[in-house]
């Protein structure tokens, strides 16, 4: 027994935690106490801590608040954490308490004890008069601004290494494809119904400026969502920080990263709310909207392919059933609508917790966390995907799109300017009953020439607009 576990203690005793832990009492306590879901911090999350806990060193032995030897050592410790060297030593439950303080508890314990490690293979000073998780580590924090601002750190950054990226390449991707089908008209649909022709490029074209304006809304949300409340401590009054701690930290934590962090106008708007992650959350469930349409556009149009639509043809990668040889499924659109599926409750589970804000601290944040990441992640990985495994691959199945639109009875609304409306649904009417082409019905029905008749229904001519007469 005394092989594999130690004794630890904290202000509430001594109990035992695991000997090959890197953490302390207190995370060891919330271990035992949140049995509940097998869900831990994500890994960009952790990343974060170690992130702040190197900045808030800095910026305390900058400050002549923490000597140098004790501020290298828990530097280093935090750049392991940082850099997911110890990952497997952050076991809590994210359904935790709501201010996530065992979480920020366990960075603290993890760097002392690296820290300490360290110090104690060295001459530092440190090594002699150990390295505290809350004294030290913990100097001028509080969990109350370290988790809100691990949040929006871990979120700013994900955005702009993996989501933004993926969904710059999905519109680039978009906008090859259809350069490649430029000139090839469709049969448009509203209603799910036969109507006017667009070319394949005008709606590769719209899904593309989908992401564009999806990639704008999300840029606009980061603006806030890098205003950090670190240095707000408890409450927001920042009791027990040094008036320049919060703003060196975010200075600390741009220079690091490269982003724009800064601090926040106002600590206690941060500490209390989550009103910055409820927004960016929002703008991705906006993207969740968009790839979802594109993703049934997709499925639909590849739908059959004898007795479905059957317009295009996208890439074989998987048999589609254990039952129907041969049968071929569009397995690329099908998981990414459950992506968006996922990413819209996790808006919901944001919003939800969003509202937690009871007085001077939300007490949803480990929730607010783990969602928020989520859907950064996932729709950073499915949109790329869309955009190598279907977008750039899938084939137009010509025949099939051009004898839908000859026998489209709706292209007769391209004569209304010369036949009238009346006219025109009176042909259109045959058409349908008769099961013809409406050019046709038309001659038989109209004045008109063949002549005039290919050059007012031509598809492709259709498709740019204005009056045909």
């Amino acid at each position: 027994m005394s092989d594999k576990y130690r004794t630890e203690s904290d202000s509430m005793g001594e109990l035992k935690v695991p000997a090959s832990a890197l953490w302390g009492a207190q995370t060891q306590r919330a271990v035992q106490n949140f049995p509940i879901s097998g869900l831990t911090m994500p890994a960009e999350f952790i990343r974060a801590l170690g992130l702040i806990k190197e900045a808030a060193a800095r910026a305390n032995r900058e400050l002549g608040l923490l000597d140098a030897e004790r501020a290298g050592a828990i530097e280093q410790a935090a750049r392991q954490v940082a850099g997911g060297e110890v990952n497997d030593h952050f076991p809590i439950d994210i359904f935790q308490t709501g201010s996530g303080t065992s979480t920020n508890m366990n960075a603290n314990e993890v760097i002392a004890h690296l820290a300490n490690a360290a110090s104690a293979a060295g001459d530092g000073t440190a090594a002699n008069n150990s390295i505290h998780p809350n004294d030290h580590v913990n100097m001028g924090q509080s969990s109350n601004d370290v988790i809100p601002t691990a949040i929006q750190v871990s979120a700013c950054l994900v955005a702009r290494e993996k989501l933004l990226p993926a969904l710059k390449h999905l519109a680039a991707t978009l906008d090859i494809k259809a350069e490649e089908l430029d000139g090839i008209a469709k049969t448009g649909r509203t209603h799910l119904m036969d109507a006017m022709p667009v070319t394949f490029s005008q709606e590769l074209g719209c899904w593309a400026a989908q992401i564009r304006s999806d990639i704008k809304r999300i840029k606009s949300a980061l603006k806030r969502v890098r205003k950090l409340p670190q240095g707000g401590t408890a409450v927001g009054t920042g009791i027990n920080a040094h008036e320049e701690f919060g703003p060196r930290v975010a200075a600390a934590l741009k220079d690091k990263t490269g982003f724009g962090f800064r601090s926040a106008d106002n600590y206690f708007e941060g500490i209390s709310s989550q009103d910055a992650a409820v927004e960016l959350s929002g703008q991705l469930k906006t993207l969740a909207c968009s790839l979802m349409k594109i993703g049934n556009d997709l499925r639909l149009m590849n739908s059959g392919p004898l007795a479905g639509f059957g317009e295009i043809e996208l890439p074989s990668l998987q048999p589609g059933s254990s039952i129907m040889p041969g049968k071929v499924n569009p397995v690329i659109p099908e998981a990414l609508c459950m992506v968006c599926a996922q990413v819209i409750g996790n808006d919901a589970t944001i919003t939800v917790a969003g509202q937690s804000g009871l007085f001077q601290l939300n007490v949803m944040l480990p929730v607010v966390a783990y969602n928020l990441l989520q859907s950064l992640e996932i729709l950073a990985s499915s949109s790329r995907l869309l955009a190598d495994s279907a977008i750039s691959g899938f084939r137009v199945r010509q025949d099939n799109i051009d004898n839908a639109l000859q026998r489209n009875p709706i292209l007769v609304t391209a004569l209304n300017p010369v036949i009238g409306y009346e006219l025109g649904a009176a042909t259109a009417k045959a058409a349908y009953k008769q099961g013809r082409p409406i050019k046709d019905v038309a001659l038989e029905m109209t004045d008109l020439s063949a002549e005039e008749l290919d050059r007012l229904l031509d598809p492709l001519d259709i498709t740019r607009g204005g009056i045909k007469g």
